[in-house]
């Protein structure tokens, strides 16, 4: 057996979309994940369905497993032939213990390549607008860990250095770090910042200085993990002062990938913090001998952009010539659908003008004849209320089940500004094991997907007025603009 590879990664500082292109390319392709408890969970999506993901990772307190254990993991998986992926928060090079890794891996003969990552370090003091370095200010920057003896014993160096300083893995000793200083003699009103949970949704920031930094942070109740910067850039603010519509709202968006992906994106283009919670996962069932048939069919029925995704991988899959489409009238349920096939030059023949499938349904028995045979190839927990609409009106049809949607199981307890389902079975998954706080106001899609919130006695709901990404984002900006003429 050949031996394998070992890639070590940085996952980057905060969300999951600030790992390297590089980086992401590996993940895509790799037989292993080992990964850290810092990173952004959604990464771990990119990685093959088949592949195995083992966490080792590391928070205060909690400590999953030694340095020594996650070098005979990544040794032992490497010789048994499998391309490796470590995932580690940041940098694997700064506080990641990545060297010590790379020299286990070397010892065992096992080739090895490290992708740089976008490091806590600075990143994390520049999405607070804290540049770390500034011309006038701090020619340098020194990056410091706490969490060491080893690292904190030149207290007193520190202290005296005009640059900026840059303190991880603190957060839970700030208040004894902050005495040190003062106690080594740096002004008390030296400017500090720190910055929680950087670049993500739930980042919160406080600027003080020395002495009243550690009370500052208690009033806010910062968690880790945290960055603490300390000196005159500390005290700067460089971010836009160009407030976007949806500046300092919080979202959390739950759903499949396609959804969380597309309406993040919008969202956090309208300035929102966005966190997706663990992403509902498609199973897809093989349905090629279908795809065989599609010449006896009249339409063929579209009702999800998961499904049109499905529909085409599995024609490739299948090499079927996408000229047997040539004499097939096509109808999908909305331009989300619609958009999944345009890519591959698919132009849908009809698409309701309101995206329900009530809708689709009543659209498709105005536009079919008596005669017509229809597939519909769709979720396995389809809304009845399109083939109700095909059976009273006496039209043929095939319903064929293409996928299933089906929960991560991964609990969580929601408190941001909104939280958006876009589904019915969103619902069911979200609330089978996680909780949402009173003052969250829940967005959701559609007459199903409120029936679902009526079952878990949700009742303060807002229906987004057309069922789309777009539809929903509109919702939010409306309410977060009531809101904000309320407040």
């Amino acid at each position: 057996m050949s031996m394998g590879k070992v890639y070590l990664v940085g996952a980057g500082c905060g969300d999951y979309d600030l790992i390297t292109i590089r980086g992401m390319k590996h993940l895509q392709h790799c037989d292993v994940v080992v990964y850290d408890a810092l990173i952004d969970k959604r990464l771990l999506d990119f990685a093959p369905e088949c592949a195995e993901k083992i966490c080792v990772g590391k928070r205060s307190g909690k400590h999953s497993e030694t340095q020594e254990r996650i070098h005979e993991i990544l040794i032992k998986q490497a010789q048994q032939g499998k391309t490796v992926v470590r995932l580690k928060g940041g940098d694997p090079f700064v506080f990641g213990r990545g060297g010590e890794e790379c020299l286990a891996l070397q010892s065992a003969g096992i080739d090895y390549e490290v992708i740089a990552g976008i490091s806590s370090c600075i990143a994390g003091a520049e999405f607070a607008g804290i540049p770390v370095t500034h011309r006038q200010v701090s020619q340098g920057f020194h990056v410091i860990t706490a969490h060491t003896e080893l690292g904190w014993k030149e207290i007193e160096r520190y202290a005296k250095l005009k640059e900026t300083l840059v303190i991880l893995m603190g957060f839970e000793n700030l208040r004894q770090i902050a005495n040190d200083f003062i106690n080594a003699f740096m002004p008390i009103d030296t400017p500090v910042a720190v910055i929680s949970h950087a670049g993500t949704a739930e980042q919160k920031v406080v600027r003080s200085c020395l002495i009243n930094v550690a009370d500052e942070v208690e009033k806010a109740n910062l968690t880790a993990p945290a960055v603490i910067v300390i000196g005159k850039t500390a005290g700067m603010n460089l971010l836009s002062k160009v407030k976007k519509p949806l500046q300092d709202v919080s979202v959390t968006v739950t759903g499949t990938k396609y959804f969380s992906e597309k309406l993040s994106a919008m969202l956090k283009e309208q300035g929102a913090q966005v966190q997706t919670l663990p992403r509902l996962k498609i199973v897809e069932y093989e349905n090629h001998s279908i795809l065989q048939e599609l010449p006896k069919y009249q339409w063929l029925v579209l009702t999800s952009p998961n499904g049109a995704e499905i529909f085409l991988k599995q024609m490739k899959q299948s090499k079927i010539d996408m000229r047997t489409l040539a004499n097939l009238k096509i109808a999908v349920i909305g331009s989300g659908t619609a958009e999944i096939l345009e890519s591959a030059g698919i132009y849908p023949d009809l698409i309701p003008e309101n995206y329900t499938s009530q809708a689709l349904g009543e659209t498709l028995v105005n536009h079919a004849e008596m005669q017509d045979n229809i597939l519909l190839l769709r979720a396995e927990k389809g809304s009845p209320a399109l083939t109700e609409q095909l059976q009273n009106a006496g039209i043929s049809y095939d319903d064929i089940k293409i996928y299933d949607v089906v929960s991560s199981g991964t609990p969580a307890h929601v408190e941001t500004d909104f939280l958006v389902f876009a589904s019915a079975s969103g619902v069911q998954a979200f609330f089978e094991v996680s909780t949402v706080s009173e003052k969250t106001k829940i967005i959701c899609i559609g007459d199903m997907t409120a029936k679902e919130l009526q079952k878990y006695a949700v009742s303060h709901y807002i229906k987004a007025k057309t069922q789309t990404t777009e539809g929903i984002l509109e919702t939010i900006l409306q309410e977060s603009t009531l809101q904000e003429s309320t407040a």
